[in-house]
């Protein structure tokens, strides 16, 4: 089964970005961490509807850049990440950075969690920053234009 990339955005105004190369480089990041890519579902959102879904789904009460919710098996990956491009433009904003390149690193975020790498444990945060970078480095120019 070949990887198929669905793109929503709920709340915002629609951008362009190019299924063809984000499923390029999702595939080759999957397969770099021994996998292979399903189903992904990107939700690109506001912050109002990022902060209703980590409330009904997660009962969390606070903004977040992304949601990520798992539905791999062993060697696939597949799930759905919702990402609130208000709070990616606010960190890119308070990291000095261009939105742009902040939301790369969201967008494929997701992707290394559904690869199985946490960020929430001791030392785990270095170790996803370095697959962040990794898979950054090998992100096609043409991924998105905002």
């Amino acid at each position: 089964m070949p990887i198929m990339v669905n793109i929503q955005f709920e709340q915002v105004t629609p951008f362009v970005l190019n299924r063809a190369a984000l499923q390029q480089w999702v595939s080759r990041v999957a397969e770099l961490h021994g996998r292979a890519a399903g189903t992904l579902t990107y939700v690109f959102c506001n912050d109002s509807y990022i902060l209703d879904v980590n409330r009904q789904f997660l009962d969390h009460d606070y903004f977040t850049d992304i949601i990520t919710f798992d539905y791999s098996t062993a060697r696939r990956i597949a799930g759905d990440m919702v990402i609130s491009v208000d709070t990616v433009r606010s960190n890119a904003e308070m990291l000095h950075i261009a939105y742009e390149q902040e939301l790369r690193r969201v967008i494929i975020h997701g992707v290394l969690h559904l690869c199985g790498i946490n960020d929430k444990g001791p030392g785990e945060r270095e170790i996803m920053e370095h697959h962040e970078n990794d898979a950054l480095r090998i992100c096609p120019d043409n991924l998105l234009t905002t």
